[in-house]
C-alpha cells in the first residue's frame, strides 16, 4: 500500500477534496493532508488517513521581515516544515502531492529530502503516478513536479502543456529562490526551454519566467543559460539576436563580462545588415544600437582593471569593421566647402561646446574670453533643452546615418545646429562622444571644426558614430591616446583623415608651489579615487610594503569614492578596497580627506604623490602633485605599457616604475633623507612647470586657434 500526503497552501474546496481523496484510495493509497485546512469545513465522510490542519492564512501571513520578502510559496514552505507530523509523513510518504500553485514549493523540498517519493502537482498526476509506481520498482532518484513542473518524464511534454496547465501563479512557484539557486532547478529549465517543436512565443514566454525566477535569486549567470539556450532553438533570427542581447545584457548588469558576447554582438550586427540591406533602417539603427551598447559597455571596459581593447583593440571592434550597418555609419560625407581661414578683419568667432563636463575648459574659456582677437560663446548641450533631445539621441542619430534620404531627426539636428554654426568661425567640442557625432551629423559649412579626444572616449562607443571628414583638426591629450585612437578608427590614418594634434590640458600649475613641512617626507597622497581605473588598492600594497620596512610611512586620499551605484563592477571594487583599508584607516595609517576645492592645500602634506592608474590620458592629479614638490610615483599604466607611447614616455625617466615593489624603492631611495626628498620634489616642480604650466601650454592653442592652418 502507497501513502500519499496531499499540501495545501490554500484551502481546498470541500467538494474537490473530497472527490480527490476517494480517487486517491480507490488506488489503494493511505492518504494524508497537511496545510491550509478548516476542519470544520471538511466533509463528514472524507477519509483521511492523517490530518495537519494550519491557519487558512498562511500563503500570506507575514509575522516576520523574513516572511515579507518571501513569496507565497515560501512563506507555505516556512509554516509547514515546523510541523512534526508533517515533516515525518513527508519522509515516508511514496508520493508527494501539491494541491495548489502555493504548494509547490514546500512539495519540491519535501521531496529533496525524500529522493524515493514520486512528487507530483494536482490529483490526476498524483493517481498516474500510484498507477505507475505498481508497474515498476521503487523509483529511486527525485522526480520533478509533472503537471506544471518539470520531471524526467514530464521533461519531455511540450513547454506547451507545461505553461498552460500549470497557472501563472504555479511557474512562479518553482522559480523560488532556493530552486533556482540548485544545479537542478537550472538543469529543470534549461531543459523545458529547449523542448523542440514549440512555438517561438511560448518558447521566449518560458525564458522570460525562468530568467526572473533566476534574478529573483540573484543568478545573472543562471539567468544568461536560459537566454542563451532560448535564443539557440528560437527561429527568427533577429528574435534569436535579441535573446542572445538580453542574455549577455543581464551579464553586464551583475558586473560580469559576458561569456557569450561575441555571438550576441555578432547576430546583433548580422540581423542589422539585413534590415540595411531591406532599407529597413529603423529596425537596423535599433540593432546596431544594440550591439555598441552591449559591446562599449562600461563593465567592460570602464569599471574593470583591464580591457578588450588593450588586449587586442583591432580584433574587438573587427565585427564592427565588417558590418555593413556599422560601417554605413562610419562612412565619410565630406563637406561641400573647405573651412574657412581665421578671420583677419575682426575678432575670431570661438564657439566652445561640450555636454554637462566642462572640467578642462575652465582655464581655456577665462583665457580666451579675456582675449581681444577672440569673441567667444560657451554652450553647454546639456543644459540646452532643444539641444540636449537631440545630442545623446543615439538610434536616430544611427538611423539618420544608415539613411540615404534625410531623416526627421536629420532635419531636426540641421535646424538647431544651424544658428551655431552659421555665427562660429570655428567650433571647438570637448569631449569626442555625443556632441561631435551631433556637430559632424550636419555639413559644418565654412565653419571650422575642432574636436578634443581625451581618453576615455577611446572605450566608448562614439568614435565609431563621429563623421571626422568634417572635423579639421583632432586634438589628442597624449600620444598613446592618439595612438590608440588611430588604430581604432584607420580613417585617422589615411589621407583625408583631419589634422592630429597632440597638446596638454590646460592646468594653472603654478598656483600649486608649496612649502611642505618636513613631516610630509613619509606621507604619500593620491588626488582621485572615483574611478576603478585610478586603481588605489594598488597604492595600498604600495604603502603596506613600505610600512613593513618602516611603519612613518602614511597615505591621504584626496577626493571622493567610487560610486557604488553605477555598476554592480564599480560597487564590487570599492568594497574591497574598503576592505583593504579597514585597518589601516583604524590605525591612522590611511586618511580619506574627501572631495575639495582647494587642491594645493590638500598636496601641502603630501610628499610623494602617487599614480597608480591602469589607464589614464595625462593624469593631471599627478601633474599637479608634481608641480607641489611631491616626489612623482608613477605606475607604468597597464594599459599601454610596453607599447612605443606610455606613461614612460609621458613622464621624465625615474618617474615611472613597473611594480609596487620597484615603487617600495623609489620612495625609500628618494625620501632617505629630508635633502633627497626636498631634491627631488623641486626637481619634478621645475618640470611640470616648464612642461605643463598653461602659460607654456596657451602657445599652443594660439597656434592652433588663431593661426592659418594652410600655412
Amino acid at each position: 500500500m502507497s501513502d500519499v500526503l496531499l499540501v495545501a497552501g490554500v484551502a481546498p474546496q470541500p467538494g474537490i477534496l473530497s472527490t480527490a481523496v476517494r480517487r486517491l484510495r480507490e488506488t489503494g493509497a493511505r492518504v494524508h493532508l497537511v496545510g491550509a485546512v478548516d476542519p470544520d469545513e471538511l466533509a463528514e465522510d472524507l477519509q483521511l488517513d492523517g490530518l495537519c490542519a494550519l491557519p487558512l492564512n498562511i500563503a500570506k501571513d507575514t509575522p516576520t521581515r523574513t516572511a515579507a520578502r518571501q513569496v507565497p510559496g515560501e512563506r507555505v514552505w516556512s509554516r509547514i516544515r515546523r510541523e512534526p507530523w508533517a515533516r515525518e509523513q513527508a519522509r515516508t510518504a511514496d508520493v508527494l502531492v501539491a494541491l495548489d500553485a502555493h504548494a509547490i514549493y514546500t512539495v519540491w523540498r519535501f521531496a529533496q529530502r525524500n529522493r524515493t517519493a514520486d512528487a507530483r502537482y494536482g490529483i490526476q498526476a498524483a493517481v498516474q503516478a500510484l498507477t505507475e509506481r505498481k508497474d515498476r520498482p521503487a523509483a529511486g532518484a527525485l522526480q520533478r513536479l509533472a503537471n506544471g513542473l518539470p520531471s524526467s518524464s514530464g521533461l519531455k511534454q511540450s513547454v506547451n502543456r507545461l505553461i498552460n496547465a500549470a497557472p501563472r501563479a504555479a511557474v512562479n512557484a518553482v522559480t523560488a529562490r532556493p530552486i533556482m539557486r540548485s544545479r537542478a532547478g537550472t538543469q529543470l529549465w534549461l531543459t523545458a526551454v529547449k523542448t523542440p517543436k514549440v512555438p517561438d512565443s511560448l518558447r521566449t514566454k518560458v525564458a522570460q519566467q525562468a530568467a526572473k525566477g533566476m534574478a529573483w535569486a540573484d543568478r545573472p549567470d543562471g539567468e544568461a543559460l536560459i537566454l542563451t539556450a532560448t535564443a539557440s532553438k528560437l527561429r527568427k533570427p533577429a528574435a534569436r539576436a535579441r535573446m542572445m542581447g538580453e542574455a549577455a545584457s543581464r551579464e553586464l548588469k551583475a558586473g560580469m563580462p559576458p561569456r557569450d558576447l561575441d555571438s550576441a554582438v555578432k547576430a546583433l550586427l548580422d540581423v542589422a545588415d539585413q534590415r540595411h540591406r531591406a532599407d529597413q533602417n529603423g529596425g537596423a539603427a535599433d540593432l546596431l544600437n544594440r550591439a555598441m551598447t552591449l559591446a562599449f559597455d562600461r563593465v567592460l571596459h570602464i569599471d574593470q582593471l583591464t580591457s578588450p581593447l588593450a588586449e587586442d583593440p583591432e580584433g574587438f571592434v573587427a565585427p564592427f569593421r565588417r558590418s555593413l550597418a556599422a560601417t554605413t555609419v562610419a562612412t565619410p560625407r565630406g563637406r561641400r566647402q573647405p573651412a574657412a581661414p581665421p578671420p583677419t578683419d575682426r575678432p575670431l568667432r570661438l564657439l566652445i561646446a561640450t555636454s554637462a563636463n566642462d572640467n578642462f575648459l575652465k582655464l581655456i574659456r577665462s583665457y580666451y574670453d579675456a582675449h581681444p582677437q577672440v569673441e567667444v560663446r560657451f554652450v553647454d548641450l546639456a543644459a540646452n533643452a532643444a539641444l540636449k533631445s537631440v545630442t545623446w539621441a543615439a538610434k536616430p542619430m544611427l538611423e539618420h546615418r544608415l539613411s540615404a534620404d534625410s531623416t526627421p531627426y536629420g532635419d531636426k539636428a540641421e535646424e538647431r545646429l544651424r544658428p551655431y554654426l552659421d555665427w562660429a568661425d570655428t567650433v571647438f567640442v570637448d569631449w569626442c562622444v555625443a556632441p561631435a557625432a551631433l556637430f559632424t551629423l550636419v555639413d559644418p559649412g565654412t565653419t571650422r571644426v575642432i574636436v578634443r579626444l581625451h581618453s576615455y572616449e577611446t572605450l566608448s562607443r562614439w568614435p565609431y558614430m563621429v563623421d571626422f571628414s568634417r572635423i579639421d583638426d583632432l586634438v589628442f591629450v597624449a600620444d598613446h591616446i592618439r595612438d590608440l585612437a588611430t588604430t581604432l578608427v584607420p580613417y585617422l590614418r589615411g589621407p583625408d583623415a583631419p589634422r592630429l594634434h597632440v597638446m596638454d590640458n590646460a592646468m594653472d600649475l603654478r598656483g600649486f608651489q608649496i612649502d611642505k613641512p618636513a613631516e610630509a617626507r613619509f606621507q604619500l597622497g593620491m588626488v582621485g579615487i572615483s574611478q576603478v581605473a585610478k586603481d588605489p588598492r594598488w597604492a595600498v600594497e604600495v604603502l603596506r610594503l613600505l610600512r613593513e620596512r618602516d611603519d612613518r610611512y602614511r597615505m591621504l586620499l584626496v577626493g571622493g569614492d567610487m560610486n557604488p551605484n553605477v555598476s554592480v563592477a564599480s560597487r564590487e571594487y570599492l568594497e574591497a578596497f574598503n576592505r583593504d583599508v579597514r585597518e589601516l584607516e583604524a590605525s591612522g595609517a590611511v586618511r580619506r580627506l574627501g572631495p575639495t576645492d582647494d587642491v594645493p592645500k590638500m598636496l601641502t602634506d603630501i610628499g610623494v604623490i602617487i599614480s597608480s592608474s591602469v589607464r589614464e590620458g595625462c593624469h593631471c592629479g599627478l601633474m599637479e602633485g608634481a608641480a607641489s614638490g611631491a616626489v612623482p610615483v608613477v605606475r607604468d599604466w597597464p594599459f599601454f605599457a610596453g607599447r612605443p607611447n606610455s606613461a614612460r614616455t609621458l613622464y621624465p625617466e625615474g618617474w615611472v616604475i613597473g611594480s609596487p615593489q620597484e615603487a617600495v624603492e623609489l620612495i625609500l631611495r628618494t625620501t632617505a633623507t629630508d635633502e633627497s626628498w626636498r631634491a627631488a620634489g623641486q626637481e619634478a616642480s621645475a618640470y611640470a612647470l616648464r612642461e605643463w604650466d598653461w602659460s607654456v601650454v596657451r602657445h599652443d592653442f594660439d597656434r592652433l586657434l588663431l593661426d592659418d592652418p594652410r600655412s
